[in-house]
């Protein structure tokens, strides 16, 4: 009698004390409609030597479309276009990113915190672990923003983003 009630007592503890752990971690509801407007505006990143990004964000429907390019020595060495919404069934936004003389590629973005996004293929959303590609960001500033691409697990410098506009 006494050992089943230690188990039980045990049990009873383990599940409460789980369930604290599981609310603590719980993200609270994060209005992404609201947070995607940080990135309306025109951006610029240095990009090695002689090289810098530009991109501009302007609101569309529930998301944002946007056009970015890459300039080397005054020449535009790629570009490309982003239209993307926010999918409610997901809470993440869902966009394309066409770049030339590339395929399309479908990737979800969605904020963790007000200030914190992550962004990867649409494919890898469910096993974010796993991903072979994502990028992590952050807003410092209203002005300011920093992402980190990861590739197969390994983090690549941080380009910084500064707004122009």
């Amino acid at each position: 009698m006494k050992k089943s009630l230690l188990i039980l007592m045990i049990t009873g503890f383990l599940t409460i004390g789980l369930s604290e752990v599981q609310a603590q971690t719980n993200q609270p509801n994060l209005n992404q409609t609201e947070l995607i407007k940080q990135f309306i505006g025109s951006w610029k990143f240095d990009s090695g030597k002689d090289t810098t990004g530009f991109s501009e964000f302007k609101p569309f429907g529930t998301g944002l479309e946007g056009y970015w390019k890459i300039v080397t020595k005054g020449k535009i060495v790629t570009e490309g276009k982003q239209l993307g919404g926010y999918d409610k069934k997901i809470d993440k936004f869902v966009y394309v990113n066409l770049e030339k003389g590339k395929d399309i590629e479908i990737l979800a973005l969605w904020f963790i915190s007000t200030t914190k996004y992550i962004t990867t293929n649409y494919s890898d959303i469910a096993n974010l672990e796993k991903a072979s590609f994502k990028v992590e960001g952050e807003f410092k500033s209203p002005n300011l923003q920093t992402q980190t691409t990861i590739i197969n697990g390994k983090p690549l410098n941080p380009d910084t983003y500064t707004r122009i506009k």
